[in-house]
């Protein structure tokens, strides 16, 4: 899995305008948030989510973006906390352990 870096909050602009995004909300200090984050990366299949670009937020060093993310897709904010965004609308979050590679698959095929 390539994790492409969300670092700043023009990068939102760009995401919104892709086909398929996920955005991974990761907490570095958080046991929970790192257990999501290797099952999600041990699950995912290149070959099956090739159209989906994946960016990785560290909330703790960019907390202003996850704020962010909060806001202009109407979403709660949660760590961790996947969004799959289609054409700039969120179709799917969750957080936690009920972060779903499967329904992510599926919604974004």
């Amino acid at each position: 899995m390539n994790w492409i870096p969300l670092e700043n909050l023009e990068q939102l602009e760009d995401i919104k305008k892709k086909p398929k995004a996920l955005i991974f909300k990761h907490s570095t200090r958080c046991s929970i948030s790192a257990t999501a984050l290797d099952r999600l990366q041990r699950q995912w299949n290149d070959t099956d989510m090739q159209q989906v670009e994946a960016y990785y937020l560290d909330l703790i060093k960019y907390r202003d973006i996850s704020n962010k993310i909060a806001e202009i897709f109407s979403v709660e904010h949660q760590s961790p906390q996947a969004l799959l965004l289609s054409d700039g609308n969120c179709i799917y979050h969750d957080s936690h352990y009920s972060i779903d590679y499967q329904e992510i698959k599926n919604l974004s095929n």
